[in-house]
């Protein structure tokens, strides 16, 4: 074998690499959030009132957390976009850290629980699959780029 057919391939399996790091890196923090955002009528323990909680998720690279908001009087109905978090999953360098926080002002109560009541421990929960994520998404990758 030629040596640049050699370098060649070198240089074609570790641009694949990097592609697949990433896939999976990516992949794997966007369904974690998934499962985060599933509602408990869906199967998942996120509770779901008026869906201020819920749309309440913002993700950043940035260390800085976003300040809380409270929620505005009334019975208005809330929705979810995961657009800002899709476009900050997408943007990500793999060096750069991806937080994702609710920024609704009681978020913190209802995770780890207050006044008596138990925690709901979506997002606990959701970050222990994290190991269970990354290999189903590393299966999938490997499928998709032939191995």
């Amino acid at each position: 074998m030629a040596q640049g057919s050699f370098s060649a391939q070198i240089s074609a399996f570790v641009a694949k690499t990097k592609e697949r790091r990433e896939a999976v890196h990516k992949e794997s923090a966007q369904r974690v959030v998934e499962v985060m955002q599933t509602p408990r009528g869906l199967g998942g323990n996120l509770r779901v009132n008026t869906g201020f909680l819920r749309a309440s998720l913002i993700g950043t690279t940035s260390v800085a957390l976003p300040a809380t908001r409270e929620k505005p009087d009334g019975p208005a109905a809330f929705s979810y976009d995961a657009g800002q978090i899709s476009l900050v999953i997408a943007g990500a360098e793999i060096t750069q850290p991806l937080t994702f926080v609710y920024t609704a002002n009681y978020a913190r109560p209802r995770e780890y629980g207050a006044r008596g009541q138990p925690g709901d421990r979506w997002v606990a929960l959701a970050a222990q699959r994290w190991p269970q994520i990354v290999s189903s998404v590393c299966d999938e990758v490997k499928a998709r780029t032939g191995g």
